[in-house]
């Protein structure tokens, strides 16, 4: 354990991307104030030490931790935030605080999803309703999945905020024997790739659960991260590297990797599976897809060629014919 950092963070969540951070931050001797809605996970991490229902194995430290379902306790409780909650639910929860409360914090967003009602970022969403200055707000990017990070599988992190100095008082936080960090300023577009790589591992999916091979999939998502960067290039103007770890690195481990939710998801509906049973079955929620459908009401103003986002959202929420509009798509890949 590193000894040189101590620290006290706020984590909002108490699924598996929060179990992870947590362990990171304890890692590096930072005392977390842990908010989760069940009252019997925080009992089971006060008592027995894990969290018995994501990531069952990892044992905390009690001095490192303090669970607790009071909300506003926790917000209060420290100058840095952490929300870890599915994107569906982050209105919901940051509503029951005033902003007061946070408009003076370090807000880090680990969150690989849009704020479905609205179609917002959640840096956008953190500004405009928590009044959270831009300044203070970073965002988390992978690639990294949170059974990996738990597993103590060197990981690399990037940080992006429109702050350097902010991002760099976060990065200590994390950075350790197995994770690294990098810092970005592009605080949108990695948010918008996080977004976009969701929607393209659930499409990757869909191929695999049709049978498709490695050699159709590499070259499918070589198309992928050009429809990324064609949408980034026109809805956030921004100098970037496509092919750095946030947005082509996030992107691969997404659709290929058997921890991947999304890509799991999509391996249901290229197998038969209706999109109801398929959602129905997921033990996480799979961001992809409330992406779908926010991707495609944005885009109704940019009209920017998104044909495998478009042929994703079709699938999951026009009830069309999974063979057929993949099976035209393919088509259009080759």
């Amino acid at each position: 354990m590193q000894s040189n950092v101590s620290a006290t963070a706020a984590m909002l969540g108490g699924g598996s991307w929060a179990t992870a951070l947590v362990k990171v931050l304890n890692t590096n001797n930072v005392r977390v104030h842990w908010w989760m809605r069940d009252p019997a996970i925080a009992h089971a991490l006060r008592t027995h030490r894990h969290n018995p229902r994501y990531l069952s194995a990892v044992e905390f430290n009690p001095a490192l931790i303090e669970p607790s379902t009071d909300l506003l306790t926790v917000v209060r409780a420290a100058p840095i935030v952490f929300l870890a909650i599915p994107s569906a639910f982050v209105r919901q929860v940051l509503q029951q605080v005033d902003p007061i409360f946070l408009s003076d914090k370090i807000v880090v967003s680990a969150i690989k999803g849009m704020i479905p009602e609205k179609n917002e970022l959640i840096a956008d969403f953190l500004q405009r309703s928590c009044r959270v200055p831009e300044s203070q707000i970073v965002n988390i990017s992978g690639p990294s999945h949170a059974e990996e990070v738990a597993l103590e599988k060197l990981t690399c992190l990037t940080l992006a905020a429109r702050s350097e100095t902010t991002a760099a008082q976060v990065a200590p936080l994390l950075r350790c024997a197995y994770v690294q960090c990098s810092l970005s300023d592009d605080l949108y577009g990695t948010e918008y790739s996080a977004v976009l790589k969701n929607i393209y591992a659930i499409a990757a999916g869909i191929y695999i659960g049709l049978d498709y091979g490695d050699n159709f999939i590499a070259v499918f998502l070589s198309n992928c991260i050009e429809e990324m960067e064609r949408f980034l290039r026109v809805v956030q103007p921004l100098t970037r590297d496509i092919k750095d770890s946030a947005y082509l690195g996030d992107l691969l481990v997404t659709a290929y990797s058997p921890f991947s939710r999304n890509r799991t998801l999509g391996t249901m509906l290229g197998r038969g599976y209706s999109v109801h049973t398929s959602l129905l079955q997921m033990r996480m929620v799979a961001e992809g897809y409330y992406a779908a459908a926010c991707i495609h009401q944005i885009n109704q103003r940019y009209q920017v060629s998104i044909p495998i986002a478009e042929a994703t959202y079709k699938v999951l929420y026009e009830n069309e014919d999974v063979h057929r509009v993949f099976g035209q798509l393919s088509r259009m890949v080759c």
